[in-house]
């Protein structure tokens, strides 16, 4: 596979757009609330970024093969909405919980990211969901290093959360990021160590782990974008965009209002 390895300036560029992706996420967050519509969440970042970052929505219309082109600007996936969740008038009730997935261009750069909210208090189960795929996410991070295989970042998700009972979606998986939304290499969420790609200085990829309360099983809805699960069990998601460096990573896409990775994810010194 062609992975692009970023240069000095590519990289600063990716810094800018994951930040500024990263700030939507902090925007939106006082919005999400119980009565709010999906669709009013979509106006309200869609508003944000093109008149306030002067930033493009990049899944507005975007339409890989074999797709329709996405209607929206943002993806709102609630409950047991696995991701590509298109907003709507579905009113959010206390009690749920939602991924809200950003990804935005600045000077042809994307910068791609999402995170869970709880709408009011949700309960036990669902946090304890939430908490622990967000551990799966940092831990996978946590792996990257040059010479670590993408095999180690894969292995890290699904070991964490079949530990926990859960069960890791995969029909979709992170991307290489760059001047295109979605580029070489796949990151998978499950792996063996020592498998896979070797990762180098310059690499840039998101991780973003669905992770299902019950079984993996998927299927697609008639919009043909929302992925639910099949045992419409709850699924979460967070997503990072992360550059490989000399020697670790670097988290692109962290803003003031970013949770901190978990200490269990954090390299002892």
């Amino acid at each position: 596979m062609a992975v692009n390895i970023k240069s000095p300036d590519e990289i600063q560029k990716m810094r800018t757009a994951g930040r500024l992706a990263a700030e939507v996420l902090d925007f939106i967050e006082p919005h999400v609330k119980p009565g709010v519509m999906t669709g009013d969440l979509d106006r309200l970042c869609h508003d944000y970024m093109v008149g306030h970052q002067r930033t493009t929505p990049a899944p507005l219309n975007y339409a890989p093969p074999g797709y329709q082109p996405f209607p929206r600007s943002i993806c709102t996936s609630v409950n047991h909405v696995v991701c590509h969740g298109v907003p709507g008038d579905k009113k959010l009730k206390a009690g749920d919980i939602i991924n809200i997935d950003i990804t935005v261009i600045k000077d042809g750069y994307h910068g791609d990211t999402s995170r869970m909210f709880y709408v009011g208090q949700p309960s036990i189960q669902a946090r304890r969901l939430c908490e622990t795929t967000c551990e799966c996410m940092w831990l996978g991070i946590a792996a990257v290093r040059p010479g670590a295989c993408l095999g180690d970042v894969g292995y890290a998700i699904q070991d964490h959360a079949e530990r926990h009972g859960y069960s890791v979606v995969r029909e979709f998986c992170g991307h290489g990021i760059g001047t295109k939304f979605h580029e070489e290499p796949q990151v998978l969420h499950y792996g063996r160590p020592g498998t896979g790609l070797m990762l180098q200085p310059g690499m840039t990829f998101t991780i973003e782990p669905m992770i299902n309360a019950g079984k993996p099983d998927i299927r697609q809805l008639a919009d043909g974008w929302t992925i639910v699960t099949k045992d419409h069990s709850l699924s979460a998601q967070w997503e990072h965009t992360v550059l490989v460096t000399a020697d670790g990573f670097e988290v692109l896409t962290l803003s003031a209002g970013a949770p901190a990775a978990p200490a269990l994810a954090k390299r002892p010194e």
